[in-house]
């Protein structure tokens, strides 16, 4: 009987009138929570001093390590650490990334390549900041995708907690074309960009 009382109340006109009222109201306010969703993925704490930048793995096209790159040459930092996964064509990144760069016109030296065996930046951060603490490095800013940044700070700050501290921290974005937090629902790209990066942010913040 109480299921039955439960289904009759979900089609009564009352309640109806009020599911559509709230698709509207969500429906004409999709300029405001839509942006907000794609903004709250981001971090972006802008470039200071620092002893040395640090490039993150997963970038594509590149634009990370160019953004690293001209912290070096605006004199924020004297140089890069670049982050190297594996699995790019029997490469580790930091092999393919640091020549992109010196196509694009900055000096090989002021790149440190750091290859490592690590899938998730869960993985990375944690052999990052180890090797920050066997070179003494005080302060860093962490370059990565916007998209990117929030989960990325928030996982490196966890391994420096694991790790009983480390370098003080600012993010850095790199801007992706693919990724416009104000339109990011126009585009099949920008649409599976904010559901994958959604979906780690869940999953990290389950411990996964």
């Amino acid at each position: 009987m109480r299921e039955r009382s439960y289904r009759r109340r979900l089609t009564t006109p009352r309640f109806l009138l009020g599911l559509v009222l709230v698709v509207a109201v969500l429906f004409l306010a999709r300029s405001l929570w839509l942006p907000a969703i794609a903004f709250a993925l981001i971090r972006d704490d802008g470039p200071a001093k620092a002893d040395l930048a640090i490039v993150l793995g997963g970038d594509y096209y590149g634009h990370r390590i160019l953004k690293a790159a001209e912290l070096v040459r605006q004199g924020y930092v004297p140089a890069v650490l670049v982050s190297g996964p594996p699995g790019f064509y029997g490469a580790h990144e930091t092999e393919l990334a640091i020549p992109f760069a010196v196509r694009h016109g900055y000096p090989a030296e002021w790149f440190i390549g750091f290859t490592h065996a690590e899938l998730s930046t869960r993985g990375e951060v944690r052999v990052i900041v180890a090797e920050l603490r066997r070179r003494n490095v005080r302060s860093v800013l962490l370059v990565t995708s916007d998209y990117h940044s929030a989960r990325a700070a928030r996982l490196f700050r966890s391994a420096e907690r694991a790790a009983g501290g480390g370098p003080a921290l600012r993010t850095v974005v790199a801007s992706d074309e693919f990724f416009h937090p104000g339109s990011w629902w126009r585009s099949r790209q920008g649409q599976k960009t904010v559901f994958f990066e959604w979906s780690k942010t869940v999953a990290t913040a389950f411990g996964f």
